[in-house]
């Protein structure tokens, strides 16, 4: 291998490959929507400096492999424009784009869809995702964000650091609605079943309810309607060797200003509690450490929940370890 440093190579968004002197490149694609007019810029590097193939990762982005490391320099610069498009264009701090990504330790924030094609969405994930995406990069820490427009959960929000769930509260109109229980049965087919018809009017448990909006979806006289914006957020899903697990509940019923103050505090949490000791520490872990008490109180600070938001009194997992004694004979 060429004398390089391989930690500045990995924070400038390159990574070590297994050949020799041999790299490949991480394109990040901020909610996942890409310009068709990049798209050449991709095809030239890895026709040119890559084996001419593009991998599509799980998180929206472009790897080109088998990019000889002298090549890199003059790929940071010709990425510039791209750069500028999909980070300096949406509010992210990069002082010199020709010289490529600056950090690459917390991954860009992925989005199903949303709203402008899926009509199970209630809002625009790309949007926010943008908007987090500028909050948090370019940092260090490894932290994974993804934002999915209803809990049908396309994007795997409960695989994430933090998972950002879109919610509507539904207006219900008794004088529209008709009794024929479309909505009530659509709520106990394939959601929570928050939904019950009682002395001739549909009642709602608000207890159960996840804002999925399938009660509005299914009513033939518009007697339901979607109220306002908020969103669900899921915290500390991973995979990984030691302890995978799904993300827990945090917090419900939030507004959006909530969610974007909510991933800017993350950062102060990791940096006071934080393992120096260690290569990289997953946030999950760090939480896993100190302790929910001090996660919720570190991550909430200065944030005005507002008069609709739930916090969660604990986080419920669900995962599990690699002890083979017991779940193996």
């Amino acid at each position: 291998m060429l004398n390089i440093n391989t930690k500045k190579v990995m924070k400038n968004g390159w990574r070590i490959a297994k050949g020799r002197n041999l790299t490949c490149l991480r394109v990040r694609v901020p909610g996942g929507s890409f310009p068709v007019e990049l798209l050449p810029l991709i095809q030239e590097i890895a026709e040119r400096f890559g084996n001419g193939t593009v991998h599509l990762t799980t998180r929206q982005g472009f790897e080109i492999p088998e990019i000889s490391f002298e090549h890199m320099e003059e790929i940071n610069t010709m990425l510039a424009p791209l750069i500028e498009k999909l980070e300096v264009k949406i509010g992210v701090t990069i002082d010199d784009p020709s010289q490529g990504y600056p950090a690459a330790g917390t991954r860009n924030v992925i989005a199903c869809i949303g709203n402008k094609v899926c009509t199970n969405a209630v809002f625009d994930t790309t949007s926010l995702a943008k908007e987090i995406e500028a909050i948090i990069y370019p940092n260090n820490p490894h932290v994974k964000i993804a934002v999915t427009g209803c809990p049908n959960d396309c994007i795997k929000a409960h695989m994430q650091d933090i998972g950002i769930i879109g919610q509507v509260e539904p207006i219900y109109d008794a004088g529209r609605c008709i009794g024929c229980q479309a909505c009530v049965k659509n709520c106990h087919k394939v959601s929570t079943g928050a939904l019950s018809f009682v002395n001739n009017k549909v009642k709602r448990d608000a207890t159960r309810c996840i804002g999925c909006g399938e009660c509005v979806l299914k009513c033939p006289t518009a007697a339901w309607t979607r109220g306002g914006q908020y969103f669900r957020v899921v915290v500390m899903g991973r995979t990984g060797k030691k302890n995978p697990r799904l993300a827990a509940g945090f917090l419900e019923w939030a507004e959006r200003e909530v969610v974007l103050k909510l991933c800017a505090n993350l950062y102060n949490y990791i940096d006071q509690h934080i393992d120096r000791s260690l290569p990289k520490e997953h946030v999950g872990y760090i939480v896993d450490r100190t302790g929910y008490k001090v996660f919720k109180e570190e991550v909430l600070i200065g944030i005005d929940l507002g008069p609709k938001t739930k916090v969660a009194n604990f986080l419920d997992f669900a995962g599990y370890t690699y002890d083979k004694n017991v779940i193996f004979n």
